[in-house]
């Protein structure tokens, strides 16, 4: 795995994907900061974090496009199918090294609540809960878009699909169907699954157990469903 996961850290910066990803989330990130922040006179940080978690359909498709499409595309996903390697850890070692980029372009960020405590004094452990928070958030989204890379070996039919997903989840997909059904257990079970709405818990500077729970659950379900996707596919070309 770790072979798979230096080889994919090393292509991430040795393409222009990584600096694009990197650059436009920061960029982002940076003017809503001054925005919400600086100009507003405000000091909440979470607030800001959680308004900008639509940028996650922007980002995610850029960073997860060509994780598994390329491999298909180029062929080599055969190489690795037959190397010693299993398919759960090319999976495993291709999903860690795009959360690595997200995770050292969260750390990048931090810059901008550093600024807050040279003028006043925020709540440091509420800013940390709210990054865990945009951490797992994003993993679990990454998981997503990996998931959907495995299905097609165009790129841009991959991007273009999780975008459509992440738009989907983001726009209230759960809130759409809560509204059609109108059955309270139901919609409370909706509600539940929503993956936007476990944030919230952290946005409060709460670090609780069942939304970590269920975002790394959330991560293995889509991983465990990767892996079961190249397999298929492996299988059904024999």
């Amino acid at each position: 795995m770790f072979s798979v996961y230096k080889r994919e850290l090393q292509s991430f910066f040795l393409s222009p994907i990584a600096y694009v990803f990197m650059g436009f989330f920061l960029l982002v990130t940076g003017l809503f900061f001054a925005t919400t922040n600086i100009l507003s006179q405000q000091a909440s940080y979470n607030s800001m974090l959680g308004n900008m978690s639509f940028l996650f359909m922007l980002t995610v498709p850029i960073l997860t496009m060509r994780l598994l499409s390329e491999e298909r595309k180029n062929k080599t996903d055969q190489l690795l199918l037959t190397s010693p390697v299993s398919v759960l850890s090319i999976v495993l070692g291709k999903y860690l090294a795009a959360v690595s980029v997200f995770g050292i372009t969260l750390v990048v960020s931090f810059i901008y609540p550093l600024t807050l405590f040279t003028f006043g004094n925020p709540s440091f452990v509420e800013i940390m809960t709210g990054y865990i928070g945009f951490f797992l958030l994003g993993a679990a989204l990454i998981a997503v878009g990996l998931l959907i890379s495995s299905l097609s070996e165009n790129q841009v039919v991959s991007a273009v699909s999780t975008f459509g997903v992440l738009l989907v989840l983001y726009l209230g997909g759960v809130d759409i169907l809560m509204q059609i059904i109108n059955v309270s257990w139901i919609n409370s079970l909706l509600n539940w699954f929503s993956v936007y709405n476990r944030y919230e818990t952290f946005g409060q500077g709460l670090l609780g157990v069942a939304p970590i729970v269920y975002y790394l659950s959330f991560c293995a379900v889509f991983l465990f469903f990767t892996v079961r996707s190249i397999e298929r596919r492996r299988w059904s070309e024999v």
